[in-house]
């Protein structure tokens, strides 16, 4: 049996992206926890370059998509409609990180993360926050991220935790044990 590599893709979002992001989406999260179409075809709109997603010989098989502010208020619910979003802000908010389930498990979350942070970076963002459940705790700590608190975020019935990475001026997160 012969082994090929994938052909791996980083690029901004576009908008015909929109349906198969949102089939990803509503794959990967459970009940009210995924995204609209129309949220997530919003997002790409508004926001392409805080809409990054990854391509595995051609196929989209992930994505990450943010909005900026200049205060974070993580349990503000309106803010998933890019409400009070300002693309000059130095707060970076991920809304989701999601990877196909068909293609789980081979390192694309991390490689999407570390894409995402550089790109952030380059753009002079200070900080970038998430809320993940418990279970994904462990996961971004490994990535660099400090935890924060729990979230007042009741989002698709579930509990939350807010997680922060401050970045640094030489496009590295700050005080980050991730490689």
């Amino acid at each position: 049996m012969t082994t090929t590599n994938p052909q791996l893709t980083l690029r901004q979002a576009e908008p015909r992206d929109a349906a198969r992001c949102y089939a990803i989406e509503s794959s990967a999260y459970e009940g009210d926890e995924a995204a609209t179409a129309d949220k997530i075809a919003l997002r790409i709109a508004q926001y392409p370059a805080g809409f990054l997603v990854l391509e595995c010989d051609g196929e989209l098989v992930g994505f990450i998509n943010s909005g900026c502010a200049h205060q974070v208020a993580m349990a503000d619910e309106a803010f998933k409609e890019l409400i009070g979003h300002d693309p000059a802000a130095a707060n970076v908010v991920i809304m989701s990180v999601v990877v196909d389930p068909a293609w789980q498990g081979r390192g694309y979350a991390g490689l999407l993360m570390r894409a995402f942070i550089q790109r952030m970076q380059a753009a002079g963002k200070q900080a970038i926050h998430l809320m993940c459940k418990p279970q994904h705790v462990a996961l971004y700590t490994h990535m660099g991220y400090q935890y924060v608190q729990p979230s007042a975020s009741l989002h698709g019935g579930m509990q939350w935790h807010e997680m922060v990475l401050p970045l640094g001026a030489a496009g590295q997160p700050r005080n980050s044990t991730a490689q």
